[in-house]
C-alpha cells in the first residue's frame, strides 16, 4: 500500500510540471496541460474566466476514479505544488493519496467550471489517444 501511495503522489505532483511528457506507470499516467489566461479565455469559451490567476488546466488518470482535472496557477506548477481539483475524480484522487491543494490562487467565487472541466477532460483524452497510438512526446 505504501508503494502505491508513493506512485499516486508522484503522478499527481507530476501534473504540475510544465511538460507534455506523460508519466507511465502500472495503473495510472500523468497527462498534459493547457495554459489558460483571462485575456484569451473569451476567444474560445462562452463562460467567464473562472480562475483568480493565469495558469494551467491539467489532467491525471486514476484507475478507480478516472480522469481528474486540476488547475495550477502560473508560478505554482512544479512538483512541490498540488493544484486545485476541478472535478469529483480529482478531489477523490488527492483525498486517497492524502494531500491537499497548496496553491494560493484558485477558483473565483460562483464560477462556472463546466468549460474548464471539459478542457481538462479533452487533455486526458488526447493524452490517452497518444499513449494508445504509441507516440512519444
Amino acid at each position: 500500500m505504501r508503494i502505491n501511495m508513493s506512485r499516486w503522489l508522484i503522478t499527481l505532483l507530476a501534473l504540475s510540471i510544465v511538460s507534455c511528457t506523460p508519466v507511465v506507470q502500472d495503473e495510472n499516467y500523468g497527462a498534459g496541460f493547457v495554459p489558460v489566461h483571462e485575456e484569451f479565455w473569451g476567444a474560445d469559451n462562452d463562460t467567464p474566466y473562472p480562475f483568480t490567476a493565469s495558469g494551467e488546466i491539467g489532467c491525471s488518470y486514476h484507475v478507480e476514479f478516472g480522469r481528474g482535472v486540476f488547475f495550477a496557477p502560473m508560478g505554482f506548477t512544479d512538483e512541490s505544488y498540488v493544484g486545485t481539483p476541478l472535478n469529483k475524480a480529482a478531489a477523490n484522487i488527492i483525498k486517497v493519496i492524502g494531500v491537499t491543494p497548496n496553491v494560493p490562487y484558485s477558483i473565483k467565487q460562483g464560477a462556472d467550471l463546466s468549460e474548464a472541466r471539459e478542457i481538462g477532460l479533452k487533455v486526458c483524452d488526447e493524452q490517452r489517444d497518444m499513449l494508445e497510438d504509441g507516440k512519444n512526446f
